[in-house]
C-alpha cells in the first residue's frame, strides 16, 4: 500500500488528531491524499490509422529520477518499482531534465487499434539530449535497447534523422509497455511525437524541404549583402553577414541539421558549437546594432555600457559552458539583448528613422523565443510541432528586415550626402584660390623635406652598422649556448637510461623475490598492480614461443579489440589471454586469482582454501572452487615428464592449455 495513505489513515484517527491538533491533521491527510494522486500511473496512448501523428502529452508517460544513474532495466520495470513512477500531469515536474547528473526513465503505455498493420515511430524534438535507451518489449518479460544520443556519433543512431527517431513495433490490439531511459548534462526537454509508418517520410520529407528553403534564404540574404558589403564598404554589411553566419551556424545545432550534414562523426565538435554558437550570435549581432544604430556617435554613454555588458555576459556565458554547467546560461541573454533593444528606442526616439525595423524584427524574435525558453524551462506554454519551429520563421522575417532596414539606411545616408556634396561644391570654388596660393607654399616644403630625408639616411645608416655588429656578436653568444645545450642533452640522455636500467633491476629483482619465496598480498600487488598487468603477463607466458591458432593452426595474428587479445588473420578466431589458462572463466579480479596461485604452488597444495578466502577477501565456495582447479592443474603438472621440483609457479599456469591440446590431439 502507498505510505502516505496508511499515514493518513492514522491520522484521522483519536490519536493522530490529538497529536497535531484536528485542523492540521484534516490539512496534512490532504497534502498526502495529493501526492498519492500525484503518483498515479500514467495514461494508456490508444494509437489509431485515423491519426497518423500524435503529440506525446505529459498524461501518456510518467517519470521516474535515477539519482545514481546506475538502476538496471529489471529494476525498473519490476512490479516493486511501479509505484515509483510519476505521471508528469499530476505533478509539479516539469516535462524535462531538471538534475543533469540523474538519469531519468520515461514509461510509455501504447495500445494500437486491432485494425493497426504498420508500426509507428517514437520522436524526440530535444536533438541535444547526451545518451538516449529505448527498451521495447519482446514479451515474456524480455526486452531489446536501441542506444543513441548526442554524445555519440551520427552513424549510431537506429534512423538517419536529425532528431532522435525510434522504431516502436506494434502487435494489433495488445498494449505495450516501453522505458525510455534519458541522460544529459543540460536541461533537455522530454518533447515527443509519435508517427505512423505510412506518414512518416512525407512528414518527415516536408520538414526537410522547409528547413532547406530557410536556409536557402538565409544564403541568399548572405550572398546578396555580402556583395554589398564589397561594393559599397559599409562596416553594417559585414557584421550583418557575420550575424546571419551565427545564426544559421545557431540553427544547425539546434535543429540537428549540422550533426547529420556537416560534423557527423565528431559528437565533441557538435556539443562545442551547441555551447559557442549563441555567444557568437550575441557578439555579431551586438557589433551589428552598434554600427547599424551609430550608437558611439548618437549615445556615447550607452554605447560604453553596451560595451561592458555584452562583454562581461559574453565571459559569464563561457564560464558556465566550461566550468558550472548551470543549464540557466539563457538567462545571461536578456541584459545585453534587452540593452541593444532600449538603445535602438532611444536612437529611434533621436530621429534615426531605419531603427524602426530593428525593433520591429526584434520583438518578433522575442516572441518567438519564449516557445523555446518554455520548453527549456519545462513549462507548457502552446508546444506543439509548429511552434518548434517558430523561431526559424521568426529569424528569416528578421534578416529579410533587417536587410531592408540597412538598405533604407543607406540610402537616407546617400541623399544626405547628395545634399552636402551640393554646399561642398560652392565652397570649393571659393576654396580654389587659396589652393594656389598652397602650391607655392608645398614647392618650399618640398625642398625643406629633401634636405631633411639627406640627413635622416645618413643616421640610418650609421645605425644600421651599430646594429650588424650587435647582431653579429648575439650569433656567437647564440652558437656557445647551442653548444653547451648540446652537452646538457647528452648527459640528460645518460641520466634516463640510468633510471630505465635501475627501475628493470628494481622489476626483475621484484620478480625474483617472488619467484624465490612466499610474498604477501600488498608486495604481490605492486609487479600485478591491476587487471591489465596480469593479462600482460598472461599473453607474455602464452605466446613466448610464438603464436598458434587453436581453430585452425595459423601462425600468424593480429591484435584484437580485447586487451591483450589476439585474432587469428586466416580464421578471424579471437583469443584472450586468460584462455587455456587456469584464469579462463574467472569471477573475481586476475591479481588475486595469480597469487591464489601462487600460495598454492609455494605451499605444494597445502593450503586451506578457508585461509585462502580470508587472505583474498572471497567467498569460501568462490575460493574452495579455484583452489581444486589449481590443485588438479598441480597434480598434473608433478605427473609431467619435464616436472621439476625447484620450477616456478608460472608453469602450472599454462597446465590447462596443455591438458586441451592433449584432448585436442587425443579427439583427433
Amino acid at each position: 500500500m502507498f505510505p502516505g495513505f496508511s499515514l493518513a489513515r492514522w491520522l484521522m484517527r483519536p490519536a493522530g488528531r490529538r497529536l497535531l491538533g484536528g485542523s492540521w491533521a484534516a490539512l496534512l491527510v490532504l497534502v498526502l491524499l495529493a501526492h498519492r494522486a500525484a503518483a498515479a500511473p500514467e495514461d494508456t496512448l490508444v494509437i489509431e490509422p485515423a491519426r497518423p501523428t500524435q503529440f506525446l502529452d505529459e498524461r501518456f508517460y510518467s517519470v521516474l529520477e535515477d539519482p545514481t544513474g546506475r538502476l538496471p532495466l529489471r529494476v525498473i520495470s519490476s512490479p516493486a518499482w511501479a509505484g515509483r513512477f510519476a505521471s508528469a500531469t499530476g505533478t509539479a515536474q516539469p516535462p524535462n531534465i531538471q538534475h543533469t547528473g540523474s538519469t531519468y526513465w520515461l514509461r510509455l503505455t501504447v495500445l494500437p487499434r486491432p485494425t493497426l498493420i504498420h508500426d509507428w515511430y517514437l520522436e524526440l524534438y530535444d536533438p541535444h539530449i547526451g545518451a538516449a535507451t529505448l527498451f521495447r518489449p519482446l514479451g515474456a518479460g524480455v526486452f531489446d535497447s536501441v542506444v543513441t544520443g548526442a554524445k555519440l556519433p551520427f552513424a549510431s543512431r537506429p534512423l538517419a534523422y536529425k532528431n532522435f527517431l525510434f522504431n516502436l513495433p506494434q502487435r494489433a490490439g495488445q498494449p505495450a509497455t516501453y522505458y525510455l531511459r534519458l541522460r544529459s548534462d543540460t536541461r533537455t526537454s522530454f518533447r515527443g511525437m509519435l508517427h505512423s509508418g505510412p506518414q512518416l517520410v512525407p512528414e518527415l520529407s516536408l520538414q526537410y524541404w522547409l528547413l532547406g528553403g530557410f536556409y536557402g534564404v538565409l544564403f541568399i540574404m548572405l550572398l546578396y549583402n555580402l556583395f554589398l558589403y564589397f561594393f559599397l564598404k559599409e562596416q553594417s554589411y559585414l557584421y550583418y553577414v557575420l550575424y546571419v553566419l551565427s545564426g544559421a551556424l545557431l540553427f544547425l545545432s539546434e535543429d540537428g541539421l549540422g550533426f547529420q550534414y556537416l560534423w557527423p562523426g565528431s559528437p565533441p565538435l557538435n556539443h562545442l558549437v551547441e555551447a559557442l554558437a549563441p555567444v557568437l550570435l550575441l557578439v555579431t549581432f551586438a557589433q551589428y546594432a552598434r554600427t547599424f544604430l551609430d550608437v558611439a556617435a548618437r549615445q556615447p554613454g550607452l554605447d560604453r555600457a553596451i560595451r561592458w555588458v555584452v562583454a562581461l555576459s559574453v565571459a559569464l556565458l563561457v564560464l558556465d559552458v566550461a566550468v558550472v554547467h548551470s543549464g540557466f546560461s539563457f538567462w545571461l541573454y536578456l541584459l545585453p539583448y534587452g540593452l541593444l533593444y532600449y538603445a535602438a528606442w532611444r536612437v529611434y526616439r533621436g530621429g534615426l528613422r531605419p531603427a524602426r525595423y530593428l525593433l520591429l524584427a526584434q520583438a518578433l524574435v522575442a516572441g518567438s523565443l519564449a516557445f523555446l525558453i518554455s520548453r527549456k524551462l519545462g513549462i507548457d506554454f502552446y508546444n506543439n510541432a509548429y511552434t518548434v519551429y517558430s523561431l526559424n520563421v521568426a529569424f528569416v522575417i528578421e534578416v529579410a528586415v533587417l536587410s531592408y532596414a540597412l538598405a533604407d539606411k543607406i540610402k537616407g545616408i546617400m541623399d544626405t550626402t547628395l545634399l552636402t556634396q551640393r554646399s561642398l561644391l560652392k565652397q570649393l570654388r571659393k576654396k580654389h584660390h587659396a589652393q594656389d596660393q598652397l602650391v607655392v607654399q608645398l614647392r618650399e616644403n618640398q625642398v625643406l623635406k629633401d634636405q631633411l630625408n639627406t640627413e635622416l639616411e645618413a643616421l640610418v645608416a650609421r645605425r644600421t652598422d651599430e646594429l650588424r655588429q650587435q647582431n653579429d656578436t648575439i650569433a656567437a653568444q647564440n652558437r656557445e649556448l647551442l653548444e653547451r645545450n648540446s652537452l646538457l642533452a647528452l648527459q640528460s640522455a645518460a641520466i634516463e637510461q640510468l633510471n630505465r636500467d635501475l627501475s628493470r633491476d628494481l622489476q626483475d629483482q621484484k620478480a625474483a623475490r617472488i619467484q624465490a619465496r612466499e610474498v604477501d598480498f600488498g608486495e604481490f600487488s605492486q609487479l600485478f598492480p591491476d587487471k591489465d598487468a596480469c593479462l600482460r603477463y598472461l599473453a607474455d607466458l602464452k605466446w613466448a614461443a610464438g603464436y598458434r591458432c587453436r581453430k585452425c593452426g595459423h601462425e600468424k595474428s593480429c591484435a584484437a579489440r580485447e586487451p591483450h587479445a589476439r585474432r587469428c588473420t586466416r580464421c578471424r578466431y579471437v583469443e584472450s589471454a586468460t584462455t587455456g589458462t587456469l584464469l579462463q572463466k574467472c569471477k573475481f579480479a586476475p591479481e588475486k586469482a595469480l597469487y591464489a596461485v601462487f600460495l598454492l604452488h609455494t605451499h605444494r597444495g597445502n593450503y586451506a582454501p578457508a585461509e585462502l578466502a580470508r587472505v583474498l577477501e572471497l567467498r569460501p565456495a568462490t575460493s574452495w572452487a579455484f583452489a581444486q582447479k589449481v590443485l588438479a592443474a598441480l597434480q598434473r603438472r608433478r605427473l609431467a615428464a619435464d616436472y621439476e621440483e625447484t620450477e616456478p609457479w608460472a608453469h602450472v599456469l599454462l597446465e590447462v592449455e596443455v591438458e586441451m591440446e592433449a584432448q585436442e590431439v587425443g579427439a583427433e
